[in-house]
């Protein structure tokens, strides 16, 4: 998932110090010359750049819109249908959803390295500090973008489903807008909400177009989107000052800190209220009636989902910023596991 950005510290940067160092006489024996030092590109070749790539980006934190572009998928699957097909498509799925993450990510650290630079938080950060070259980031960047639309090509090749292919460049630059949107305007949380939340659309799109806008999909992107944009204020809460210092725009940086806690849990509350409707398996006027087979272990996520929520606002509250790790990686993390987990389990069994 692509996560905020410029991450400030407690306290503004402090400005650098000039070196104390005195200057050495000519006389002076300087001794044997340590030799040249390496250079700010620490990457030596492909494989150390892609392992620190990965390991800036987090590539583990795939995992966040990952299962539910699975449930989106198998919420559009034939159950009639061939399974080492689906087997096979769900496999595209995955690889077009750790390209194109990788790809956002990506994005964004190039297009906030000067922000990140100058962040002591953030000033670690592969391309902020220059372990990683611009020129490597974009040329990993790229690849990982051609990456998703070949295996967006490979829908249509393989199942002659044109929709992969003929979405995938509008969904590459959405997925880019968002580093872009806090620039002018605070609702980028609700942007990466829809960056996430278009995971079970899209892979519902890749199994089977005519089962992809259901009611069952647009309350699973609605539930993401409400989810993800919650959470992302309470990340935000630790760039306030720097994002007004810099002229970014956020939520907590407009509002403050006590009403962008309200603000999160409004949204969350909104994606307790998706993920019940779609457990009841209500219908909607924006498509057919919600899928039948998602009933009480789906109820069963719902609850626990709402569990984990209210732990992540209790641990905010108790313990401040220091909680955030725990509220933001670890709660949601375990969050998506159960809800997409639970309600593939309710499709296989029903």
């Amino acid at each position: 998932m692509p996560a905020r950005t410029s991450v400030p510290a407690p306290s503004p940067p402090t400005p650098s110090t000039p070196a104390t160092a005195p200057a050495q006489s000519l006389s002076a024996n300087p001794g044997p010359s340590p030799g040249p030092s390496p250079g700010p590109d620490a990457s030596s070749n492909l494989w150390s750049s892609l392992t620190l790539a990965a390991a800036d980006i987090k590539l583990s934190h795939s995992i966040f819109a990952l299962p539910f572009a699975v449930l989106g998928a198998f919420a559009a699957r034939d159950a009639a249908g061939p399974w080492p097909r689906f087997a096979a498509q769900l496999a595209l799925i995955v690889a077009c959803m750790v390209m194109a993450r990788t790809w956002a990510m990506l994005f964004n650290r190039l297009a906030d390295a000067g922000f990140d630079a100058a962040n002591p938080r953030t000033t670690r950060r592969a391309i902020a500090s220059g372990r990683l070259s611009r020129a490597r980031g974009w040329a990993l960047a790229l690849t990982a973008a051609a990456g998703f639309v070949l295996c967006c090509a490979l829908f249509l090749m393989l199942y002659g489903n044109p929709w992969p292919l003929t979405l995938s460049l509008p969904v590459l630059a959405w997925l880019a807008f968002y580093s872009l949107a806090k620039r002018f305007t605070a609702l980028c949380h609700l942007l990466l909400g829809t960056a996430l939340a278009i995971s079970p659309i899209a892979a519902g799109l890749a199994v089977d177009p005519s089962r992809a806008l259901t009611t069952t999909h647009l309350l699973l992107a609605g539930f993401v989107t409400l989810w993800v944009a919650g959470f992302d204020v309470l990340y935000a809460l630790q760039d306030e000052s720097f994002d007004r210092q810099r002229g970014l725009h956020s939520i907590p940086a407009l509002l403050g800190p006590r009403a962008s806690a309200w603000c999160a849990r409004l949204m969350h509350l909104g994606a307790s209220c998706a993920l019940l409707l779609l457990g009841l398996g209500l219908s909607g006027p924006l498509g057919p009636h919600a899928d039948a087979r998602l009933g009480t272990l789906t109820l069963i996520a719902w609850a626990l989902a709402t569990a984990l929520l209210i732990a992540e606002h209790a641990v905010l509250v108790r313990r401040g910023l220091a909680g955030l790790p725990m509220a933001f990686f670890t709660i949601n993390g375990v969050l998506s596991l159960v809800v997409g987990a639970l309600g593939v389990t309710d499709l296989l069994v029903n």
